[in-house]
């Protein structure tokens, strides 16, 4: 969909299907937009060129510990400044197809390709019709992590182009009036004037056809979910994505390969999908200036004797075993191996020495953007359709009378369900801490299943009323046994080193000149949306200013 296109589209229809608020202006700016590569060519445009891992020894000016939304736009951003970057990542490059040709597993048929180190698969949805889905898998540095810690489940996304590889898209910018809340110390003018545009342009945010969206079957199911709101009073938004959906509609009628619309999501998607990989990554690698390290996990920044930090890094193989280590230096590092993996760093290096100064904010603040899922079991003349595109592009907003935003979820089973599935997002106010076990030598986090009954108490003002209306009843068999709510997870980790706090207002962390974060980390547990435009959209803020101010 081209620009003017999608400007088109947002200008002349979505307000009267009420399109999030405050976004159609947004996607209206396209101020300072890379250039992004087509989503149908994801499987080539991972890796255009074929980087060198760096070796031990080697001086860099700035290191970027991750690959996800921060750390690209700080890369990208940091090349087109003239500035040589060296990318860090723990996982896979995803830039070579299996056995079967493709690069990714199917949702339905995971594989060794689908977790992390895992010898068995932890799907969100555990059960399904009285039986339990996961199965064994080989060990593997597999494209989504299901880390079990403090009662919580966190998913990530492990592999160059981190959390977007195995996200759904959902590029929602937060409503305005709600934003003070989200990030009190950042002026909200210049983000919604200024960062939000230029991250929507960058990431290639476009919105879905509503007029075929109406007669398309694969959205039969979001169309339920709309009916089911609406008659129960309740807003059901269009939000914008990061699908090519002028792909979907080629998949649709047969003449590409089927990627959303044959259920792929969960492990990453073969085509369709704007991942980083073809948008900021693909931008930051054209310009020569940024080469990437995958299977390379840090392990110390300390600060070295002739200035800069050394940095010890882990050199892994397919199996998560380390095969080499390496000590590099750096002039300047950015932390940005997402909320959970920079939070962890940074704890385990204040508690062991390594970055002493850092202050006592580090570790906390971190939340689970209110995360709850729950499934509703409709009547027969409900059905919600055995096809079903794995790309979400609605939900229900009770933000302001309820405290819930829940996305109209997919259940890509390929057989009829009869059933409605949700994500919803809450202003759940539980936060937790990272802390440090020296005896257990790890970090550990403090969450406790218990917090997560805010997040259902709000869901509910949304399903219980539905569920009057409609005469139905949630589903008991898709979390265990008699269980409705998914209160165990989290696909939206966010804070433990937050703005204004941590570090200071542009991410600079307190104690140590030239270290900075620059991912969810920032970000004090909740946005009220989907978080990875906020992600973007603070980062390019960020980096703007220590490109004028530090370098």
């Amino acid at each position: 969909m081209s620009d003017k296109s999608l400007n088109s589209k947002v200008s002349d229809g979505v307000s009267r299907r009420g399109f999030l608020a405050g976004t159609g202006s947004i996607l209206g700016a396209m101020a300072l937009a890379v250039n992004t590569v087509p989503a149908r060519a994801a499987t080539t445009a991972a890796a255009a060129a074929s980087d060198t891992p760096i070796g031990s020894g080697a001086h860099v000016p700035v290191l970027v510990i991750g690959s996800g939304y921060g750390g690209s736009v700080a890369a990208l951003r940091l090349a087109q400044a003239g500035v040589d970057v060296h990318m860090v990542e723990m996982g896979m490059a995803w830039d070579t197809p299996g056995s079967d040709g493709k690069i990714f597993a199917n949702t339905t048929k995971p594989d060794y390709r689908s977790y992390w180190l895992r010898t068995r698969t932890k799907a969100p949805l555990s059960n399904f019709l009285g039986f339990p889905i996961d199965k064994d898998v080989p060990r593997y540095t597999g494209i989504l992590d299901a880390e079990e810690m403090g009662g919580i489940i966190v998913y990530q996304g492990r592999g160059v182009g981190g959390g977007s590889l195995v996200n759904g898209g959902m590029a929602v910018t937060p409503k305005r009036q709600n934003f003070s809340a989200i990030l009190p110390t950042v002026d909200a003018e210049e983000m919604y004037s200024t960062y939000y545009p230029r991250a929507n342009a960058a990431l290639g945010v476009g919105l879905i056809d509503p007029n075929w969206f109406e007669t398309v079957d694969c959205y039969q199911f979001a169309r339920v979910g709309r009916k089911h709101a609406q008659r129960s009073g309740f807003p059901f938004v269009f939000v914008p994505d990061v699908y090519d959906w002028d792909y979907m509609k080629q998949e649709v009628a047969g003449t590409v390969p089927k990627s959303a619309v044959d259920g792929e999501i969960l492990y990453g998607n073969n085509a369709g999908k704007k991942s980083l990989q073809q948008t900021y990554i693909a931008a930051a690698r054209a310009t020569g200036k940024v080469t990437v390290s995958p299977l390379h996990r840090v392990t110390t920044v300390s600060p070295s004797g002739g200035g800069g930090y050394t940095v010890a890094i882990e050199q892994l193989n397919t199996t998560g075993d380390t095969v080499a280590t390496k000590t590099v230096t750096a002039d300047r590092v950015f932390f940005a191996a997402g909320s959970v993996g920079t939070s962890k760093l940074l704890v385990r290096l204040k508690a062991t020495g390594a970055l002493a100064n850092l202050n006592g904010e580090i570790g906390k603040g971190w939340g689970d953007n209110g995360n709850v899922m729950c499934g509703r079991a409709n009547h027969m003349w409900d059905p919600t359709g055995k096809v079903q595109a794995s790309i979400p592009c609605g939900g229900i907003d009770n933000w302001d009378a309820g405290g819930a935003f829940a996305e109209v979820a997919p259940l890509p089973t390929g057989i009829e369900t009869y059933a409605s599935f949700y994500l919803s997002i809450t202003k759940n106010p539980n936060r937790a801490r990272f802390t440090w076990n020296a005896a257990a030598n790890k970090v550990e986090l403090d969450w406790q299943t218990a917090w997560k009954q805010p997040s259902i108490d709000m869901a509910k003002t949304i399903f219980d009323k539905i569920n009057s209306k409609e005469g139905t009843i949630y589903r008991t068999d898709l979390f265990g046994t008699n269980k409705i709510w998914g209160d165990h997870l989290t696909y939206h980790p966010l804070g433990g080193a937050v703005l204004g706090k941590a570090t200071d207002n542009y991410g600079r962390l307190h104690g140590y000149s030239g270290l900075y974060v620059i991912d969810g980390a920032l970000i004090p547990g909740n946005t009220s949306v989907n978080p990875f435009v906020t992600i973007t959209a603070l980062a390019e803020r960020n980096i703007e200013k220590i490109i004028a101010t530090d370098l």
